[in-house]
């Protein structure tokens, strides 16, 4: 799946060049394709290749599983030293600033990622065929799952809604107000969430649901909660998602695409790659970073060990929640209960160690890719779980005084999870609950910046500043420094 744009500015504004390489688990393209930007768009096949190339740049979202763990209070950076991704050391440590790789490529693989549905957009009126509204609607689904991205990190940022620009325009072009961008976030999600299908044609592809249950999402970001209730409701009652029995086995890749599927990134892992250019791999990234380190024994594989889980995290759950086992792995606890412990060996990094790895998302035996298999795996990314719309849910009738809708919701997870019903007296119960269901999954971060925690739970934590990430600095000089950076850096 690969349709590269590259630019002066963002990564890629202005020169559009297209390739693309087969993904079995999303799309096929085959023979590869290469095509004159100006007369493309002139077959029905045109537009679904440029789709897949839109899609493909959800494949960053292993950075966001990352630093939304690592910038918050459940997890560590890790990895074999303190200069072994330093960006992410920064990070974990709330010292970031304008110069960090994997800060620019957040701003730069999203970019990208929206220039490509826009690429689309600006096309849409080229020909029309069967199937185009579809098209079109799934192009403005990432467009929003893009924008929503940026706008999270970074705040204001500049808009180019439907076309691609030139360098004087690229040069000029201002950082918009974040009410503008989440305007057009909406925009694109009901425009989105009125064509496409309750059901994807393809696994991976957005649906009605998933468009829904984002414009949701966003609404709760800016505390629309009237508008985020009504809509997480009709999610709800369309009856189009439930709760697997059993939570143990959701991240596995044999249980993928299930009924609590709301929207995954596919992963595949028949298709290898390097560590230069993480974004074009076909695997999830994430996975054998996140394994442990020269493990040597049953059930897991080895791996770099990042994004380590804290004592914190794993103290926080009650012991009768199954779901701590399933979030976090006690390494040691684990071996212990090996018939053959003593043979069982790994290694610490100096990037710093806690005892425990992500259990959601970690190399396991039987799910390994092709060497290097740290960057083959196949197992997806759960972008949006129906239990992370159940929470949101109960999150927005609470602020609302539907308590009653609020304890239900909160409890139909606990059930699931086999833990016993609790009254949801406080908005903050409500916030626990996300953290026992929903960690290990890049979520942390920003829920605690958005309901106002942050400081309170993250060493470092500035307010005022570390609501946002700065700007990377090289897209601010390659303005002119036409924008300003984000307060405090």
């Amino acid at each position: 799946m690969r349709l590269i744009q590259k630019s002066l500015i963002f990564t890629g504004l202005l020169i559009l060049s297209l390739t693309q390489t087969a993904c079995d688990k999303f799309l096929s393209v085959d023979p590869p394709y290469t095509q004159d930007v100006e007369n493309f768009f002139q077959t029905p096949e045109d537009f679904d290749r440029a789709l897949t190339g839109a899609y493909d740049l959800l494949q960053a979202s292993f950075l966001t599983m990352w630093i939304g763990e690592i910038a918050s209070d459940n997890a560590i950076a890790g990895g074999e030293s303190v200069n072994d991704s330093p960006g992410l050391h920064q990070i974990d440590n709330m010292t970031h600033g304008g110069v960090n790789v994997e800060l620019r490529n957040v701003f730069r693989w999203n970019y990208t990622g929206l220039t490509r549905a826009n690429y689309i957009l600006e096309h849409k009126d080229n020909i029309d065929f069967p199937g185009k509204a579809h098209i079109i609607a799934e192009a403005k689904f990432l467009r929003a799952y893009y924008y929503f991205e940026l706008v999270k990190y970074f705040g204001d940022v500049p808009l180019i809604i439907d076309k691609r620009i030139g360098i004087e325009e690229a040069l000029q072009i201002p950082r918009s107000p974040k009410t503008e961008v989440y305007a057009q976030i909406e925009k694109d999600l009901k425009d989105a969430s009125a064509v496409l299908n309750p059901v994807a044609s393809q696994k991976g592809r957005a649906t009605k649901g998933a468009a829904l249950s984002f414009l949701g999402k966003v609404y709760l970001y800016q505390n629309k909660f009237t508008e985020a209730a009504a809509t997480f409701d009709e999610v709800i009652a369309s009856g189009s998602y439930s709760l697997t029995p059993s939570y143990v086995d959701l991240f596995s890749v044999a249980n993928e695409n299930n009924s609590e599927t709301v929207f995954d990134v596919q992963y595949t892992g028949l298709e290898g790659g390097s560590y230069g250019c993480l974004i074009c791999l076909e695997g999830n990234a994430a996975v054998g970073f996140q394994g442990i380190r020269q493990y040597n024994g049953p059930v897991y594989g080895d791996g770099n060990s990042y994004n380590l889980p804290t004592q914190e995290l794993y103290d926080a759950f009650s012991s009768i929640d199954g779901r701590r086992a399933a979030t976090v792995l006690d390494i040691d606890a684990f071996i212990a209960t090996q018939p053959n412990a003593a043979s069982i060996t790994y290694a610490i990094g100096a990037g710093g160690h806690t005892g425990y790895y992500n259990n959601k998302y970690i190399k396991r035996q039987g799910e390994i890719g092709l060497p290097d298999n740290d960057l083959t795996s196949p197992v997806n990314y759960r972008v949006m779980r129906y239990a992370d719309v159940l929470l949101m849910a109960a999150e927005a009738h609470y602020q609302l005084g539907h308590t009653s809708t609020a304890q239900q919701l909160v409890n139909q997870v606990r059930g699931r999870a086999g833990v016993p019903g609790i009254p949801v007296n406080s908005i903050e119960v409500i916030y626990k609950e996300r953290r026992f269901e929903l960690s290990g999954e890049g979520l942390r971060f920003f829920d605690l910046v958005r309901t106002g925690q942050a400081a309170t739970y993250i060493d470092g934590f500035v307010t005022g500043k570390h609501e946002l990430f700065p700007i990377p600095q090289v897209e601010i000089d390659l303005t002119g420094g036409n924008w300003s950076q984000n307060p405090g850096y």
